[in-house]
C-alpha cells in the first residue's frame, strides 16, 4: 500500500515540472497541450519540446541516483555510501576539465565523461581487490583518494582557463544542471541505466541475504564474490548515466535510501523500488524549483539539492534514521 502510494507521486510530479518553469502556462492551456500534442502553438511546443522530455530525463536521473545508492549502501553495510564513492563524478568532471583545456568540441564531452567516469570507477574497483572479493574497506579508500586527486585536476584547469566558455561549462557540470537536456540525451543514456537497474533487480534476493553478513550469506548459498562485482558494476552504470545528464547531482544517491526506509522498512524488496521512486519524484520536483524560482535564470540543480539535502539528511541522521547494515 505504501508503495503504491510512493508510485502515485511520481505522475504527480512529472505533471507538476511540466507546469511549471520560466514561461507561466495557464491551466487550461496546459491541459489542452497535453491532451492535443500535435495542435500546435507556443504552449504545445514548450510542454512536449521542452518541459516533457527534460521532466523524463530528472526522472531517470533521480531514479539511477536513488537506486545506486540503496545497492552501495545495502552492499558495503554502510549508510554514509553514496553513488559518487565509486569515482564516477571525479572521472568524469577530470576529464571534462581536460577536454575544456584542450578545446575538444562539446558535442564530445558527454559520451567522454561517461567513458572516464567508468574508467575510474574499474580502478577503483582494482585498488580495492583483496584477492576475487572486494574489500568494503579499500572500496571507501581508493574513492576518496582517487576523488582528491582528480578534484585537484578540475581546480587546477579552472585556475588556468580564469573566465570564460570553458571554466562555464566546467562549472555547470560541477553545479549540476539538466538546462538543454532532451530526448537524444536520453536515449544515450538510457541503455546504461537499464542494464544498471536490471543488474540490482537481479541482485535484490541475495543482497537481502548478505545483510545478515558475509559468512551467513555464504554459508546460504549466496556467492558474495559475484554478488559484489555485479552490484558494483551495475551501480556504476547508473551512476555514469546520472553523470552523463545532469553533471554532478549530489545528495540524492545518499538521502533518497534513508528516507525510503523510514517509509517502507529495511528488506530490500520494498526498500529499492521505493528509493527509485522517490528519488524520480524528488529530482522532478528540485527541477521544477530550479526553474520557477529565479526565472528567467535557473538555480543549478546540484546546488538547490545540496541546500535541501544537508539539513535533511543531518535530521534523518541524527533521529536515527541510519541504522547500522551489520
Amino acid at each position: 500500500m505504501r508503495l503504491l502510494a510512493l508510485a502515485a507521486l511520481v505522475p504527480l510530479a512529472m505533471l507538476i515540472g511540466v507546469a511549471f518553469g520560466g514561461a507561466a502556462i495557464a491551466p487550461a492551456a496546459l491541459a489542452h497541450a497535453l491532451l492535443h500534442p500535435a495542435s500546435g502553438g507556443d504552449v504545445a511546443t514548450i510542454v512536449w519540446q521542452l518541459r516533457v522530455p527534460r521532466v523524463c530525463v530528472a526522472a531517470t536521473v533521480g531514479a539511477a541516483l536513488a537506486l545506486a545508492g540503496a545497492l552501495l549502501q545495502a552492499l558495503l553495510r554502510n549508510p554514509l555510501v553514496d553513488p559518487y564513492l565509486t569515482g564516477v563524478s571525479s572521472g568524469a568532471g577530470a576529464s571534462i576539465a581536460i577536454a575544456a583545456t584542450l578545446g575538444i568540441a562539446p558535442a564530445l564531452i558527454p559520451p567522454l565523461g561517461f567513458a572516464s567516469g567508468l574508467a575510474t570507477a574499474v580502478l577503483v574497483a582494482v585498488l580495492a581487490r583483496r584477492g576475487p572479493r572486494l574489500d568494503p574497506e579499500r572500496l571507501i579508500l581508493a574513492g576518496i583518494s582517487l576523488s582528491a586527486l582528480l578534484s585537484a585536476i578540475v581546480t587546477l584547469a579552472l585556475e588556468r582557463l580564469a573566465r570564460g566558455a570553458a571554466s562555464e561549462s566546467i562549472l555547470a557540470w560541477l553545479a549540476g544542471s539538466l538546462a538543454g537536456r532532451g530526448w537524444p540525451d536520453l536515449v544515450a543514456a538510457a541503455p546504461e541505466a537499464l542494464a544498471g537497474a536490471a543488474l540490482g533487480a537481479f541482485a535484490i534476493p541475495s543482497l537481502n541475504v548478505l545483510r545478515l553478513g558475509e559468512g551467513r550469506a555464504a554459508a546460504l548459498g549466496v556467492d558474495v564474490v559475484r554478488l559484489q562485482w555485479v552490484l558494483l558494476i551495475g551501480a556504476t552504470l547508473l551512476t555514469a548515466a546520472a553523470v552523463a545528464l545532469a553533471g554532478l547531482v549530489g545528495f540524492v544517491g545518499l538521502i533518497v535510501p534513508h528516507l525510503a526506509r523510514r517509509v517502507v522498512g529495511a528488506d530490500l524488496r520494498a526498500l529499492v523500488p521505493a528509493a527509485v521512486l522517490v528519488g524520480a519524484a524528488l529530482v522532478v520536483l528540485a527541477d521544477a524549483l530550479a526553474r520557477t524560482l529565479a526565472a528567467p535564470a535557473e538555480i543549478p540543480l546540484g546546488v538547490l539539492l545540496a541546500f535541501v539535502g544537508v539539513p535533511t539528511f543531518l535530521v534523518l541522521y541524527l533521529r536515527g534514521a541510519a541504522r547500522s547494515y551489520a
